[in-house]
């Protein structure tokens, strides 16, 4: 079984279109696809996290977007701001499920160990979460979709990229790439299966 987290230190960067690629060139791992967000959602109490599963591949959202890329399920998890320790047990339900995990978040590395870690990061994009700061050292790779990381728009954060980390394009439109690929098929194929 693997563990993916996809991550990444702002919005609208390509963290979405990364998962789903790696859904469709990884389709024989039969993802189950989770999307983790903690902001105020109407339907979503006091310190009670929402657990949507999706069922429609035609729509606009993320989770609909994993289902139609080919993940065998696709759950939203939502919960409010600072809430997330209460949506673990649901999450680790899930991931105990399933043949194969991606998530993406990065709020869920607190508390979710991962096979494999990939942090997208947009060097245009002057925003910078503390929660990709926070684990930009844990990444197994930088997936870079957009930007020159010579010359950041988020400034000296470039400096805390570990060297030794691969630093792997995966430009706008398409969100991959080869070597992104080749990377990902490696990580997944020395992974020690994980006992049940």
């Amino acid at each position: 079984m693997a563990i993916v987290i996809v991550g990444g230190h702002s919005r609208n960067i390509g963290k979405t279109s990364v998962v789903c690629r790696l859904v469709e060139a990884f389709a024989e791992y039969r993802w189950t696809a989770i999307k983790v967000s903690q902001h105020e959602h109407p339907e979503v109490g006091e310190g009670v996290p929402a657990v949507l599963e999706e069922r429609d591949p035609a729509s606009d959202s993320d989770s609909s977007r994993y289902l139609s890329a080919g993940a065998v399920r696709s759950l939203w998890v939502r919960t409010s701001e600072g809430q997330l320790a209460e949506a673990v047990a649901s999450i680790r339900f899930e991931i105990a499920n399933s043949d194969n995990v991606v998530i993406e978040s990065n709020s869920v590395l607190s508390l979710v160990q991962p096979d494999i870690l990939l942090l997208v990061l947009d060097a245009s994009v002057p925003d910078f979460k503390v929660s990709a700061l926070q684990f930009l050292e844990r990444a197994d790779a930088v997936l870079l979709s957009g930007g020159d990381l010579a010359r950041p728009a988020w400034g000296r954060i470039a400096n805390s990229i570990n060297p030794g980390i691969p630093v792997l394009e995966v430009r706008r439109p398409a969100f991959w790439s080869k070597q992104a690929e080749q990377f990902i098929r490696a990580s997944l194929a020395s992974l020690v299966p994980r006992n049940s």
